[in-house]
C-alpha cells in the first residue's frame, strides 16, 4: 500500500483515538478530503521542481508508534540548550514526555497541543488562530488531519518571558520507520517578548519523516525570536511549515541553521498585515554526502512602511543538494517597503549543486527592493594569505567558511545558541578552532 493510501485509511482510525466533539474536528475532515485530492507535491509543481520526495516516500511508515519508550535526560541532555534554564515541550516518537518537560501555566502558556484542543477555556483562542494562515495544500492539509501532539504556546499582552522554550522532537528508532507529524500554535500578543529553539532529533538509523506545521501569530508590538536547529541524522527526513502572521509594529525573526538529514524542505511564509513591521529570515547550511536542503521562502507585504532582510549562506560538498526559491511580493498599497533578499553560497566539491531563485514581484512604485544569489568557491587569494601566515589549509579553509556565515551568526541573541551552532560549524567542517563566538 502506497504511503498515500495508508494515511488516508488511517486517517478514521486516527478519529477513534481522539474527542471527535473537539472544535477541530470539521477541519480535520476538510483537511483529509482536501490531502487526499492533493497528495505529495511532485517535481511537475514549480515550488517543487528541484526537490523530490520518492526516496523518502518509499518506506512503509508507522503512522502511529506501537510502543512507546523511554529516555532518561542523560540519554539526551546533549541534544538541548543545556547551558542555560529554558521551558521545555519533549516529545517521544510523537509523543508528548512528561518527564522531560518542563511547561508552564503561571502567567503564560507553554503546554500541549492536545491540551488545548480540549479543554473549554482555550476554546476562543483555537477559534481564532488554528489554521488561519497555513496554506491548505497537500502537505499542510495532511498535518492538519492529524493535528494532536504539539506545542502550544500563549504569551498574554506585556510579558517578557524570563527564560527561552524549547520544542525538541525524539525519534528513538523503536519502529523499523516512524512518521511523525507535530502541529505547534504560537500566540504573541501585544507588547510581549519571547525566544523559541526547536529541534528534532533521531537517535537511531531508522527512516523517520517529519512533517511538521508551525503557525505564529505575532500581534501589535510583539517580539517572536525563533531558532529552529536542523542537525539530524542522514536516515530523517524533515518537512518543516512555518507560517508568520505579522501586526503592527511587530519584529519577527527566523533563524535556521541546516546541517544534517537526509531531506529537508524549509517552508517559511510572513504575512505582513500591519505597518511598520519588521521579518528578518536567516540561514546557514552546511551538508554533504548527498543530503538535500531545499529553503522555500515568502515574504507578503501588505502594508506600507515595512521592512523585510532575507540572509541564507550554504556551503555544500559532496554530492549535496540546495535549493534556494525565495519570494518577496510587494502589494500596491504596501509603499516605503524596503525589502532585501540575499542568497550566498560555496560549492567545495565538482559534485555539489545549488538552485537558487530569488524572486521579487512589485507592484508599489515607491520602494527599496534588492535581491540576488551568488555561487563559487572559496577566495583563492585569501586563501594564499593564510597560508601564507603559517596557517594550515584546512583551518585556512575552516576560517574562510566561518567568516562567510559570520554575518548570520551575528544576529543570533542568544549566547548559548550561538556557541552551540559555532561548534557544530566546526565540527561539519572537521576543525577545531580555538576562539569563542
Amino acid at each position: 500500500m502506497e504511503l498515500k493510501e495508508k494515511l488516508v485509511s488511517s486517517f478514521m482510525a486516527f478519529e477513534n483515538m481522539v474527542d471527535i466533539d473537539s472544535p477541530i474536528h470539521d477541519i480535520r475532515t476538510e483537511a483529509i478530503k482536501k490531502f487526499e485530492t492533493e497528495g505529495f507535491p511532485s517535481k511537475r509543481q514549480e515550488a517543487w521542481k528541484y526537490t523530490s520526495l520518492n526516496s523518502v516516500l518509499k518506506h512503509d511508515y508507522s503512522v502511529f508508534p506501537k510502543h512507546e519508550k523511554a529516555l532518561e535526560y542523560s540519554d539526551v541532555k546533549r541534544y538541548f540548550i543545556h547551558e542555560i534554564d529554558t521551558y521545555k515541550i519533549v516529545f517521544i516518537d510523537g509523543k508528548y514526555s512528561s518527564h522531560l518537560s518542563q511547561t508552564t501555566h503561571d502567567g503564560i502558556d507553554v503546554c500541549l497541543m492536545s491540551a488545548a484542543l480540549s479543554k473549554p477555556k482555550y476554546r476562543l483562542i483555537i477559534e481564532n488562530y488554528f489554521n488561519k494562515i497555513a496554506p491548505k495544500d497537500g502537505l499542510s492539509s495532511l498535518n492538519t488531519a492529524f493535528s494532536a501532539e504539539g506545542a502550544y504556546i500563549h504569551i498574554p499582552k506585556n510579558k517578557l518571558v524570563a527564560k527561552p522554550i524549547q520544542i525538541v522532537h525524539f525519534s528513538t528508532g523503536n519502529e523499523a520507520a516512524l512518521m511523525v507529524q507535530p502541529r505547534n500554535l504560537v500566540v504573541v500578543d501585544e507588547n510581549s517578548h519571547v525566544q523559541i529553539i526547536e529541534r528534532h532529533q533521531s537517535l537511531t538509523d531508522h527512516p523517520v519523516l517529519t512533517n511538521s506545521v508551525t503557525e505564529i501569530f505575532a500581534n501589535k508590538r510583539a517580539i517572536v525570536d525563533y531558532y529552529k536547529i536542523q542537525n539530524d541524522r542522514e536516515s530523517a527526513s524533515l518537512i518543516d511549515n512555518t507560517f508568520i502572521n505579522q501586526k503592527q509594529e511587530s519584529i519577527a525573526k527566523v533563524h535556521t541553521f541546516s546541517f544534517g538529514g537526509k531531506l529537508t524542505r524549509n517552508n517559511l511564509n510572513f504575512y505582513q498585515n500591519g505597518e511598520r513591521l519588521d521579518s528578518t529570515m536567516k540561514g546557514i547550511t552546511i551538508i554533504g554526502n548527498k543530503q538535500h536542503v531545499d529553503h522555500n521562502t515568502l515574504v507578503h507585504h501588505i502594508e506600507p512602511n515595512c521592512e523585510s532582510h532575507q540572509d541564507y549562506k550554504g556551503i555544500f560538498s559532496d554530492s549535496a543538494t540546495g535549493v534556494f526559491n525565495g519570494k518577496v511580493i510587494v502589494e500596491k498599497d504596501a509603499q516605503k517597503t524596503n525589502a532585501f533578499q540575499a542568497n550566498n553560497n560555496i560549492l567545495i566539491s565538482d559534485k555539489a549543486s545549488i538552485n537558487t531563485k530569488p524572486q521579487l514581484e512589485i507592484f508599489a512604485d515607491d520602494v527599496k527592493c534588492s535581491h540576488g544569489c551568488t555561487i563559487g568557491q572559496l577566495d583563492e587569494s585569501a586563501m594564499f594569505y593564510l597560508r601564507s601566515r603559517g596557517i594550515p589549509e584546512k583551518e585556512a579553509r575552516a576560517l574562510l567558511m566561518f567568516a562567510f556565515s559570520n554575518n548570520v551568526l551575528d544576529s543570533v541573541k542568544i549566547p548559548e545558541i550561538k556557541s552551540r551552532i559555532t561548534k557544530i560549524i566546526a565540527s561539519k567542517l572537521g576543525v577545531n578552532i580555538g576562539f569563542d563566538l
